[in-house]
């Protein structure tokens, strides 16, 4: 084996036994175990980019990104081809959660990514902007999952867009990390296809608070005026009644076309009947409206009351809100 021409070889098979038992050890989320292993492998072939590559992925599921970008770096050194290797990618999500923005420009450059440089040549370390438009991302992957809308930021990062429910522990406007591969597509109605990014960790949190209303609105024109009145006012509402839906894991993984509310969507999992779709139904209930309606509401407790009683003066035959609440 030639050390400094960095020549591949085969691992041993004490190598590849300690490899594969930590990855069995990670599935069952044993990873100070899955650690030793993948240590000991790495003491055993230190000229392996596979050996740093594995560390690097263990710290990122540990959320240890001092220790990831260490193996990282490691790992980048021993490539033998210079773009498209994940080695780079996962690199890229350390520098990102460590704000280490020359490293994450690097990275993503490495990947084969056109990444520009900093915005000013008096903020060098500033962060990556590549206003990589919206996508989809699963909020608390491992528990109540919730597929929430964003706003890519750069490869690793997203802004939600979406007011996520009060379960996920998250805020509209906050920016989480996200895994490079996606699990999951979702369609518009114009046949657009976004992926969906799994969340690692928030990223940075956002001081706007959620809160839930229950809205009589005579029709979907009332209720889109109040989301509009909040969006012109630099804050969210959103008609929970109807973006929300419960889906098993095997659907939210894959390619679900979204729901507004209005459309029918066979669902091979709904065993309700006409009409009345069952618990865990990918289908809204048709074209009929109906006017009490569950709302979340993004915006300052200061401004929320005033939102609500100026969307109601503007048609108070047909809008009317009650019980009021922070829910995150």
């Amino acid at each position: 084996m030639r050390i400094f021409g960095r020549a591949r070889h085969r691992p041993s098979a004490t190598w590849r036994r300690a490899t594969d038992r930590a990855f069995t050890l990670i599935g069952d989320g044993r990873y100070e175990d899955a650690g030793a292993l993948l240590t000991r492998a790495a003491d055993l072939e230190p000229w392996l980019s596979e050996s740093w590559y594995n560390l690097a992925l263990l710290h990122k599921f540990r959320h240890d990104w001092e220790q990831a970008r260490a193996a990282g770096l490691r790992a980048v050194a021993l490539l033998d081809r210079d773009a498209g290797a994940p080695d780079w990618w996962n690199l890229g999500i350390a520098a990102t959660a460590l704000q280490d923005w020359p490293l994450a420009r690097r990275a993503w450059q490495a990947y084969g990514l056109r990444v520009p440089g900093p915005a000013t040549p008096h903020a060098p370390d500033g962060p990556v902007d590549l206003a990589l438009g919206s996508a989809a991302v699963r909020l608390s992957p491992e528990g109540e999952a919730e597929v929430v809308w964003g706003r890519r930021l750069d490869p690793a990062r997203v802004e939600v867009l979406s007011i996520p429910l009060p379960s996920s522990g998250r805020r509209w406007g906050e920016v989480v990390l996200h895994d490079g591969v996606p699990h999951g597509e979702r369609t518009t109605a114009d046949g657009s296809v976004y992926p969906v990014f799994d969340e690692i960790e928030l990223w940075a949190p956002s001081p706007v608070p959620t809160f839930l209303v229950l809205l009589e609105a005579a029709t979907e024109a009332d209720r889109d005026a109040l989301e509009q009145l909040a969006a012109d006012a630099g804050y969210a509402a959103e008609d929970w009644s109807s973006s929300v839906r419960l889906l098993c894991r095997t659907c939210s993984e894959s390619r679900m076309a979204t729901d507004d509310g209005t459309t029918e969507h066979h669902d091979p999992h709904d065993h309700g009947e006409p009409g009345h779709p069952g618990h865990l139904s990918h289908r809204s209930s048709g074209a009929h409206w109906v006017p009490e309606r569950e709302c979340g509401i993004a915006a300052p407790a200061g401004l929320v009351h005033g939102l609500l009683d100026g969307w109601v003066a503007d048609s108070p035959d047909t809008r009317d809100w009650r019980d009021l609440e922070e829910v995150c």
